[in-house]
């Protein structure tokens, strides 16, 4: 497997343990709470492994900036959370810095 495609397993892991940790409400379901730990868990591994072939800088910013946007779009889908206009502008800011690095921010 290529570095990318385990980075967007690493980012699916990370946002199925977000969506549980919300979902567990406080760890009061404790299932649903070990779920989501099981799942950082296997995000962690996946990430490790991209990074063996990812710049780190480049890999986090996309893990992380991916990861923003769509558990954003998560808590607007399923909880019904607000994004403000600043909420917007922050996101645009993320993917705007996201592209740059990939773009010139790391060498080969």
């Amino acid at each position: 497997m290529t570095g990318y495609v385990y980075l967007m397993l690493a980012i699916v892991g990370e946002l199925l343990g977000t969506t549980l940790l919300k979902y567990s409400d406080g760890f009061s379901r404790l299932g649903i709470g070990v779920l989501s730990l099981l799942f950082y868990g296997i995000c962690f591994w996946l990430l490790s492994k991209a990074l063996q072939m990812i710049h780190l800088g480049v890999a986090y910013a996309l893990w992380s900036g991916i990861g923003i946007v769509a558990t954003t779009l998560i808590g607007i889908l399923f909880w019904q959370e607000i994004l403000t206009g600043a909420g917007v502008l922050g996101i645009a800011l993320i993917l705007a810095g996201i592209v740059i690095l990939n773009l010139f921010g790391a060498a080969a």
